[in-house]
């Protein structure tokens, strides 16, 4: 899926992070990721777990993914971007690693582009990093993000300051056009 309003190659230099852990929703990392390559940006998978890492897909266990970088060795500054696909089970896992919440309130403080899609909030809810954000998700965590002190709201993508959210699969050619564009009107991580 190409992106409107964004140059075929426009993120070339770009590397993006994909922060999982075991059952991510398999179609929210690799579709995401194939836009990202398609424009030029490498995406790197990155995970507290040591190799591999396996989808869900949507009712049954997925393909199991090559972990590029483990999350204890890589660098959050290497990374122009954060992508956290959703799962139920995949947020679940890393909103409770001291790590992956660290490595998320990098990216938020430091203004890069976090995407993030279906439950995927909830890690975002965990690093304290919501609140005043308008943000969309699944449905079935609408409460939680009120709760953190984002304000909710149903749309396909909604895109505040650097984070980009959707709320589900159906979403996704939206979501990684949005992507594609506020990642490529961002200042590569090296310019900073």
């Amino acid at each position: 899926m190409e992106p409107r309003d964004t140059m075929p190659g426009a993120l070339v230099g770009r590397t993006v992070a994909a922060l999982v852990a075991n059952g991510f929703e398999q179609v929210e990392l690799t579709e995401p990721r194939a836009a990202l390559e398609a424009q030029g940006a490498t995406v790197h998978v990155v995970s507290p777990e040591p190799t591999e890492v396996r989808g869900w897909n949507r009712t049954e266990w997925g393909e199991r993914l090559r972990v590029d970088r483990r999350l204890a060795e890589a660098r959050a500054a290497d990374y122009d971007a954060l992508l956290l696909p959703g799962g139920v089970m995949n947020p679940d896992r890393l909103r409770t690693n001291p790590a992956a919440l660290a490595w998320v309130r990098h990216f938020f403080e430091a203004g890069k582009v976090i995407a993030v899609i279906c439950h995927g909030p909830w890690t975002l809810i965990d690093a304290g990093v919501v609140r005043g954000l308008t943000m969309t998700s699944y449905p079935s965590i609408r409460t939680d993000l009120v709760n953190a002190g984002a304000h909710w709201v149903d749309a396909e993508v909604v895109v505040d300051h650097h984070v980009v959210s959707s709320r589900r699969p159906a979403d996704l050619p939206a979501f990684m056009r949005t992507f594609v564009d506020a990642l490529a009107a961002q200042s590569p991580a090296g310019d900073r």
